[in-house]
């Protein structure tokens, strides 16, 4: 049987786009002799939809757009899996529509329905109850869905016990964060050797607002053995030829030929026999062994990708086409300019130094030299004035232990209120610079450096900003962000002679106990068992939770950890529990 598996990315909502997507890929899998092409979870929707599966006009339009997919495949001559939203009297369903010559040959309806995390499935969908095995070319496939097949004794196990499934397939919009492919080819590699059979696992590609899905699809044998892989962060048609003989064989012999009658074929799909070499050829895997594409570095490369795929999409699927970076000449904000003219072109980026009293002329000048190196347009609008004009209206109301802190943020907030301004004139994006490091402990300033449409380093610490950064030079060959600013010590310039440090513990060791207590979710006892500094710890825990209400008001970004906040780690802002 000549599978494909269409990794596209599709847009929440646009059911026509998605439906030219489905039918485009179609075409292409026909083209390349496939018997069968499936596609991800909830294709023709998106994923996830959320609240629009609660409005009746998305009922209705679902309805016409599976309609026009019947209408528009009818002659291709191969069968379709499809994910899609199936709704029915008792409910509505997360499912996958078997089709063939222009009509719904079978549904299946998702089983496991995730409820954690990022997920909130069992607000939309009904759990299905059946597996589904339906025969194509030499084949019998059968269909599971995202979270079915991470659970051991899941659907597939009924597919292929009982219904002598030897492919299953697996439609899934499964987000990324750093080391997922590896978790997820792991658990698919025992899923083909618990229930020998070949796993045929097609996700999306993407990104929907905070999620970014890396695609990576891939196809395991009976044994385990890597068939093929799809390309990460891109769309793409992974094509495959797999000999249900073998499974057959591995298994002792041919299925009961009573069930090969009740499961029948649809109409019109010819028998064939093709070879075993896939169409396109990967070199074969070391046994036991997963190579991923980013085995030669430490997953920087993954991580950028991922990045610059959460900001070409958020900007393509929302409209908009430019963006504002406030630049300081710092770190953070010199490689969000960099990702920025990774995803939209360097002509879609300016940059803007609003330098205050404060700014130090290296900054000034690796400002300059970034924007030069970039290719994007510079702007410099100093706020010295301005803020002497805050400072004059406020004289006489600031005074006592939080004035410091106070005319500090005034700085910040000025800022935000330029950029903003200049985002309206020519209806800009402004990507916030701040990263997880700051947003975690509170060290952001509201309607300051948090103004802004996106937030790209959201969920990318401190430390991984300067391996990123590095990355990113060498791949470019130059030094694109200055040495000079891969050296200096972080400052926000907001004072004479700030540092960081000066308010925070050094950031790799900050970020270890951010990743502790925020992504792992350990106690400060059990951070403290390992070593770190108890009052240190404490103080840490203590930001984290006290600053909640400005992680709430802050603009989304992408995730890139196991736990981003927002969809991920959701506290109470009145919240009196305190960690002991």
């Amino acid at each position: 049987m000549r599978l494909g598996l269409a990794q596209i990315n599709p847009s929440v909502g646009d059911l026509e786009g998605n439906l030219d997507l489905v039918v485009g890929y179609t075409e292409r899998a026909a083209a390349a002799g496939c018997d069968l092409v499936c596609f991800p979870e909830l294709a023709l929707t998106g994923y996830p939809p959320e609240d629009l599966l609660l409005k009746p006009s998305f009922r209705e339009a679902c309805s016409k757009s599976l309609d026009r997919l019947l209408e528009r495949t009818r002659d291709m001559g191969l069968t379709l899996v499809v994910g899609l939203a199936d709704y029915q009297p008792d409910g509505t369903y997360n499912a996958a529509a078997v089709i063939h010559h222009g009509r719904v040959f079978s549904v299946y309806r998702k089983v496991h329905l995730p409820n954690y995390g990022v997920f909130d499935e069992k607000r939309y969908f009904q759990s299905g109850s059946q597996g589904l095995v339906f025969g194509c070319a030499d084949a019998l496939v059968g269909v599971t869905i995202c979270e079915d097949i991470w659970v051991p004794d899941g659907p597939a196990v009924a597919e292929t016990v009982q219904g002598s499934a030897e492919v299953i397939l697996n439609l899934s919009a499964s987000p990324y964060h750093r080391g997922k492919q590896r978790e997820r080819e792991c658990m698919l590699i025992d899923r083909a050797m618990e229930n020998t059979a070949c796993i045929a696992y097609v996700n999306q590609v993407g990104a929907q607002d905070e999620l970014v899905y890396d695609g990576s699809s891939v196809v395991f044998d009976h044994t385990g053995r890597l068939l093929a892989r799809a390309m990460p962060f891109e769309e793409d048609l992974l094509v495959v030829d797999l000999r249900p003989d073998e499974v057959r064989e591995a298994r002792g012999g041919e299925p009961d030929e009573r069930l090969r009658r009740f499961i029948e074929l649809p109409d019109g799909v010819k028998q064939v026999t093709v070879s075993l070499v896939p169409v396109r050829q990967y070199p074969p895997l070391a046994e036991g062994k997963i190579e991923s594409p980013d085995a030669g570095d430490s997953g920087e490369s993954e991580v950028l990708s991922a990045l610059v795929l959460g900001v070409r999409d958020y900007f393509r699927k929302t409209g908009f086409s430019r963006a504002l970076v406030g630049l300081s000449g710092g770190i953070d904000s010199s490689l969000t300019a960099a990702i920025a003219v990774m995803a939209l072109g360097r002509e879609s980026v300016t940059g803007v130094l609003m330098p205050s009293p404060y700014t130090s002329r290296d900054s000034r000048e690796d400002a300059e030299e970034l924007a030069q190196n970039l290719g994007i347009r510079f702007k410099v609008i100093p706020i010295s004035g301005v803020f002497e004009s805050y400072l004059a209206a406020l004289q006489g109301h600031l005074g006592g232990p939080g004035s410091d802190l106070a005319v500090q943020n005034i700085q910040a907030r000025i800022r935000g209120n330029l950029l903003m301004a200049l985002a309206n004139q020519d209806s800009s994006v402004v990507l916030t610079t701040g990263n997880k490091s700051e947003l975690s402990v509170g060290y952001a300033t509201l309607y300051g450096d948090l103004a802004g449409g996106f937030a790209v380093l959201k969920d990318v610490p401190k430390t991984l900003v300067y391996r990123l950064s590095d990355h990113y030079n060498r791949t470019q060959g130059r030094m694109v962000i200055p040495q000079r600013v891969m050296e200096k010590p972080p400052t926000a310039e907001l004072k004479p002679d700030q540092r960081d440090e000066d308010d925070l513990p050094p950031y790799p060791l900050l970020d270890q106990v951010i990743e502790l207590y925020v992504e792992q979710n350990l106690t400060i006892p059990e951070i403290v068992a390992r070593g770190f500094d108890p009052e240190t710890v404490r103080r840490v825990v203590s930001m984290i939770d006290r600053n909640e209400y400005k992680r709430r008001q802050g603009p989304p970004g992408v995730k890139i950890t196991h736990r981003a906040y927002g969809r991920d780690r959701r506290m109470p802002i009145a919240n009196r529990f305190r960690e002991g």
